[in-house]
């Protein structure tokens, strides 16, 4: 395999003359300020899309009209993004960790440690592990645990145990039950999948396993690229069918057949915070935060986080009957 040198280090004042010379306007000292305190690589992921396309191809000189106060207008609405959602997806995430403690501890305490609860292709063992190691890393400074250490021998409680989760873990053990019990939590959350609007197909499909397991897994991603501060606006995520979610009338502006952008995991975390979190604005937020503070950008168009045309029309988003 062939490789490249590794590109030298360039100063500040060589960073700005490069910008203005592929056509980007900028004041030099709130340039120099912003790449002093956010980093000329990091701010270059916001100022990719601003390149000029050529035969699909990037070329490195800036579309006629940006300037660097458009790609800090871009920079910062990620930022707010991202912490809308990590707002929404914590209160997603314990919501959910409560219905697998009320689904598992109906049937006892430690039965998620039965793998007779699980499906058979469930790799139980290793989740066991891997949800042993959560335990633990918090031995240290979780008094819950060594609450239970001193006076159980150490045996934790699904309601206990939930806690020391991350997301993730939690969607996998979703996953993990028996289809029924994964249509009873779903119903618990209000998603209410009609699957007479379905093909037979389509039915089959939603019946072995619900759809919020891809969601789940989808929203574990999307929440870790939040809490890691990594550009969250134009990125594609593992594709979710949408297919049986579309019958949800909240959902119905859901790209036909699969979402990968940020807008399908907006509308499931906007529909799941209705059950999470009654009389929330955050949906509200988020069309504020995308009308004020996206819309304006030079040259940026919100299908490219796969926002519909009229999505700002639909009542889900503006206020109306669904909020």
């Amino acid at each position: 395999m062939s490789t490249r040198p590794v590109k030298p280090y360039v100063s500040l004042e060589d960073h700005l003359n490069k910008l203005a010379y592929r056509g980007m306007g900028l004041d030099r000292d709130f340039a120099a300020q912003w790449l002093s305190s956010v980093g000329y690589y990091r701010l270059s992921g916001y100022w990719y899309p601003f390149r000029e396309l050529v035969e699909g191809r990037r070329e490195d000189t800036f579309v006629p009209g940006t300037t660097f106060t458009d790609v800090v207008a871009l920079y910062e609405f990620d930022r707010k993004l991202r912490t809308l959602v990590h707002d929404g997806v914590e209160r997603i995430e314990v919501m959910l960790r409560t219905r697998l403690n009320e689904t598992l501890g109906a049937l006892g305490p430690l039965a998620y440690r039965d793998s007779a609860h699980f499906r058979p292709a469930f790799n139980h063992a290793a989740w066991l592990v891997t949800a042993d190691s959560r335990v633990n890393r918090a031995r240290r400074s979780n008094d819950a645990v060594k609450h239970h250490d001193e006076y159980y021998g150490g045996q934790l409680p699904i309601w206990v145990l939930s806690e020391v989760f991350n997301f993730s873990d939690a969607s996998r053990l979703y996953e993990a039950l028996p289809v029924r019990l994964q249509w009873d939590i779903a119903e618990e959350l209000g998603v209410h999948v009609d699957l007479s609007s379905l093909s037979k197909a389509q039915k089959s499909k939603a019946t072995k396993n619900h759809p919020l397991v891809r969601c789940f897994e989808h929203l574990a991603i999307v929440r870790n690229t939040s809490a890691h501060h990594s550009r969250l606006w134009n990125r594609s995520f593992t594709p979710v069918g949408t297919a049986a979610l579309r019958t949800i009338p909240e959902l119905a502006s859901l790209p036909e057949g699969q979402s990968e952008r940020i807008y399908g995991a907006l509308c499931v975390m906007g529909l799941l915070l209705e059950t999470a979190s009654p009389g929330t604005t955050w949906r509200t937020k988020v069309h504020a935060l995308v009308e004020t503070s996206f819309t304006p950008i030079h040259s940026r168009s919100v299908a490219e986080m796969g926002f519909p045309g009229t999505w700002h029309d639909d009542p889900f988003w503006s206020g109306g009957p669904h909020d």
